[in-house]
């Protein structure tokens, strides 16, 4: 099973920029500061002489993808695409993983509902310049988290709370009582709304 999926736009686009390349250049994806909310991923050539023994190898019809050892656990379920609108064409690169490593289906219940919120629900706050941290998994299953950036202090946290964050929580894992958030909230110039 291949750790990413490249779609047949991304794939004819590679190809085109591979052919201005030096013969035997490939293409790598690799994730900078892996596992950690800075996390960046990025595309790259990859010229024959830097691709190093450890590297998976991800053949395609018409090139190869580097991945280094470090990053290919973040980069599990990473769809590259290439989109052309009415603005012009661009690559586009959704790494769910990059932030934390994906967690198998067997992990403690506290390891999984803490990866649902760092990879989905965490990048819907951050829209808005906001961030949840996990603070514990009680022993009746309560979720206790606390909100952070422009959440602390917004007038719309009870609502993300019950209406967002616990709906999808409690879908995913019906085992959970609840959340609660022990959060300090101060209205101020970082608050969203």
């Amino acid at each position: 099973m291949s750790i990413i999926t490249i779609s047949e736009s991304a794939q004819q686009h590679f190809k085109k920029l591979l052919a201005n390349q030096p013969d035997g250049t490939q293409i790598r994806v690799f994730v900078i500061n892996p596992g950690t909310p800075s996390a960046e991923c990025g595309v790259s050539y990859c010229p024959a002489d830097t691709v190093d023994d450890s590297d998976i190898e991800e053949k395609y019809t018409d090139f190869s993808v580097y991945i280094d050892e470090i990053s290919a656990p973040f980069l599990e379920e990473t769809i590259i695409d290439y989109v052309t609108d009415e603005l012009g064409s661009q690559l586009t690169l959704k790494a769910p993983n990059s932030k934390m490593k994906k967690v198998a289906d067997d992990a403690p219940l506290i390891e999984r509902v803490n990866y649902v919120i760092q990879a989905q629900i965490n990048p819907q706050l951050a829209s808005h310049g906001g961030h949840v941290s996990l603070v514990e998994l009680t022993e009746d299953n309560y979720v206790i988290l606390q909100f952070g950036g422009g959440c602390n202090g917004c007038s719309m946290v009870d609502y993300t709370l019950k209406e967002g964050i616990e709906k999808q929580l409690m879908a995913e894992f019906p085992e959970l009582a609840g959340v609660k958030d022990i959060t300090e909230h101060h209205a101020g110039a970082h608050s969203f709304c």
